[in-house]
């Protein structure tokens, strides 16, 4: 039984490292290619990323451009931060199962918790102003390729983790508590 749950584990390690590279690959991209069309070629900002054509937006407004990427940027540098937090958690073996609830772990659910809400209040303000735009007359690509959709999966998750965080803090007393009378 332990090396079946070593290997899921060492697999799910691998899968997070695959998912942890990818989106740190994409928020380079963002980064990249907003400084290179802010600064050396302003033309490409029609090929700014896979599906993503900003250059209608870039030719109306440059604020808005820059608004709109560095939006994205932040939306993007958060997301890996998150995973490399569920990765530092799995690698370090923090998790102990004889004694689930401690204070690390806790701390581990409200880091993402904060995470997951601050990704989801950036993606709802991003949706919210992509949509003004689009309102003004602008041609913007779908959410989902600019890596704002979802601002309400990512509030919900975070309601989910704070609540989590909630019944650890009651299950470290409770625990906390036998320790003591034993």
């Amino acid at each position: 039984m332990s090396i079946k749950k070593d290997t899921f584990l060492k697999a799910l390690q691998v899968v997070l490292c695959i998912l942890f590279i990818d989106i740190c690959i994409e928020a380079g991209g963002f980064i990249f290619n907003t400084f290179f069309i802010l600064v050396i070629n302003p033309v490409d900002a029609n090929k700014f990323w896979a599906e993503v054509n900003l250059s209608e937006l870039y030719n109306y407004n440059q604020s808005y451009f820059i608004t709109v990427t560095s939006l994205m940027i932040i939306v993007a540098l958060m997301r890996p931060v998150m995973f490399y937090i569920i990765a530092k958690i799995f690698h370090h073996k923090i998790l102990n199962l004889l004694q689930p609830f401690n204070e690390t772990v806790r701390h581990f659910i409200l880091k993402t918790a904060y995470l997951a809400l601050g990704i989801g209040f950036l993606s709802f303000w991003g949706a919210k102003y992509i949509q003004d735009l689009v309102n003004q007359g602008m041609q913007m690509p779908d959410l989902q390729h600019l890596r704002l959709g979802g601002a309400d999966v990512w509030l919900f998750m975070a309601v989910i983790l704070f609540g989590i965080a909630q019944i650890f803090k009651k299950g470290i007393e409770i625990q906390n508590e036998n320790d003591l009378t034993v």
